[in-house]
């Protein structure tokens, strides 16, 4: 079924209940109301004619044997009102007035009007006599010797019937013109949500909402959808990395402010009042070109389209070309040493030269069994013992002299938290090395790494002998994509995991210029906040 035809049979069927039931009861009250009014109506009526004198001398006449007759009175007062019949009876219910002339005299027809001549007690009741079925009110006529009669307002239940109706057929157009109404309001509604709908079916719009999401998130530029108030409302992946680092992040960045994650993008949407336009802006030190859209409609602008991708220039990729080149350089040159050694350690064996050879494997091995041993003697924490280790590794290979105080110590910890330490240490190791290493011409490189858990906090400290952080940058140091390296290196991301994780556990995380001209970063954790 098509939507359309979904929602107007819902519409309809709707309307139709709720039409046929308010007809229903609309139906019974007016019937039960009319039929109400008449009998007061009934009874007010008989009341007036009860205390008429003529009706009262009658009564007494007829009761005391003489001959009474009121049949002309009775029937002036009848025709000036909507009553089908009045009749005055006496205290033994002998007629002294009827509509048919012939039947006065006679005994009233139908056993409820004694509760009226016996206990003088207003009744009202449906039933049959002379002139037909009625509705029949009852009142007594007193004197001050007591009861004396009786007046019978009757209303004919055909009369009455035919006034309902009409009173119905009336209520019935009035129904019919607002189920009408109401029948065509769905249709326009329904005509307006095919045009908003642009005659997509609710299938094919989660269809094309799959497809749009997938050809988002397969375009390789950063593509963000802002609404009027710069919320975002639509986002793909590649954004998402550029701007959080967080592929995962989707569900948390849309419907939130643009202004979250990136001040420069909020701005550039503010001053592009209803145009497109192309600005630059920075993530870190890598430069981007933005280019927003306007979203327009007939009243007027609700947002933009902001397309952004690195600005690639030929400087960028000379120097990316260039630091591949000095990269497989140094493989080549490491690949060539180890050659080296494995062509004289063949030499020696083939000369039978056993124990310069196992001197030779013994010097290659000591440098690394030393810091080993002291690694193993200090860090339970295997995680952490091998990334340092591997770090030692990595600054033997770049000349840097990494030393590893006497007085380390780490235990073991869960999973989670050996993932939070290892990259803490490895991102500050991996920053003092480059730190050390960028300054070698000027002081002998070396990092120092000491850390400790002995107290209630764990205690991470690594010391290099670099330049130090520029002072334009200190401020911004732990922003994402903020760093001092050159633009040929990984940049801006190191720092910024440290200071989330630090954040995370609610640590302290500092760095000062020692008095020997060296850079120390600190960090500070709550052993409790790690185990929890």
């Amino acid at each position: 079924m098509t939507l359309k035809s979904y929602l107007a049979l819902i519409t309809i069927a709707t309307i139709t209940i709720i039409v046929v039931a308010v007809a229903l009861v609309f139906g019974y009250s007016l019937q039960h109301a009319y039929l109400d009014g008449i009998g007061k109506r009934g009874l007010e009526l008989a009341r007036v004619v009860a205390q008429d004198d003529k009706v009262i001398q009658a009564a007494r006449a007829s009761n005391s044997g003489q001959p009474a007759s009121i049949e002309n009175h009775i029937e002036n007062l009848r025709s000036k009102t909507d009553a089908s019949y009045i009749v005055v009876v006496d205290q033994k219910a002998i007629r002294l007035s009827h509509p048919t002339a012939s039947l006065i005299g006679k005994a009233f027809i139908g056993d409820d009007v004694y509760p009226t001549l016996q206990q003088g007690i207003d009744s009202t009741s449906m039933a049959s006599g002379s002139l037909g079925e009625a509705i029949r009110n009852f009142t007594p006529i007193r004197d001050e010797t007591g009861i004396i009669g009786a007046v019978s307002v009757g209303y004919l239940s055909k009369t009455t019937s035919e006034l309902i109706h009409q009173h119905l057929r009336e209520a019935g157009l009035l129904v019919a013109f607002v189920y009408l109404l109401g029948v065509i309001i769905a249709i326009v509604l329904i005509a307006k949500l095919k045009r908003t709908f642009l005659s997509l079916e609710p299938e094919e719009i989660v269809q094309k909402f799959k497809e749009h999401e997938l050809i988002l998130d397969s375009i390789r530029d950063g593509i963000v959808a802002i609404d009027h108030e710069q919320n975002i409302t639509a986002i793909n992946s590649m954004a998402i990395e550029w701007l959080t680092m967080n592929v995962l992040n989707a569900p948390q960045v849309v419907s939130k402010p643009l202004s979250e994650q990136s001040q420069s993008l909020s701005h550039f949407a503010l001053e592009a009042k209803g145009k497109i336009t192309q600005n630059r802006f920075n993530l870190g030190k890598l430069e981007f070109i933005a280019t927003l859209y306007p979203i327009k409609i007939q009243k007027g602008d609700i947002g933009y389209v902001i397309v952004f991708f690195p600005d690639h220039g030929e400087k960028s990729l000379e120097q990316e070309l260039t630091s591949t080149k000095n990269y497989a350089d140094l493989l080549r040159a490491k690949t060539h040493e180890y050659a080296n050694h494995l062509n004289v350690l063949s030499g020696m064996l083939q000369a039978e030269r056993y124990d310069d050879a196992i001197e030779f494997l013994q010097q290659e091995s000591d440098g690394d069994q030393v810091a080993l041993r002291r690694i193993i003697k200090t860090i339970e924490n295997s995680a952490v013992a091998g990334l340092i280790f591997a770090k030692h590794n990595k600054a033997k290979d770049l000349k840097v002299d990494m030393l590893i105080e006497s007085d380390c110590q780490l235990g073991r910890y869960p999973s989670k938290t050996n993932e939070a330490l290892v990259t803490l240490v490895g991102n500050l190791i991996d920053n003092a090395l480059l730190a050390a290493w960028s300054n070698r011409l000027l002081t002998p490189p070396f990092v120092k790494l000491y850390i400790s858990d002995r107290n209630a906090h764990i205690m991470i400290q690594i010391e290099d002998s670099g330049a130090g952080v520029d002072e334009k940058l200190e401020s911004r140091i732990l922003d994402f994509g903020v760093s001092s390296k050159h633009n040929t290196e990984q940049h801006g991301i190191g720092l910024y995991l440290v200071k989330k994780i630090v954040d995370q556990y609610h640590g302290s995380l500092d760095w000062e210029r020692s008095e020997f001209n060296t850079t120390v970063f600190s960090i500070y954790l709550e052993k409790r906040a790690l185990t929890r």
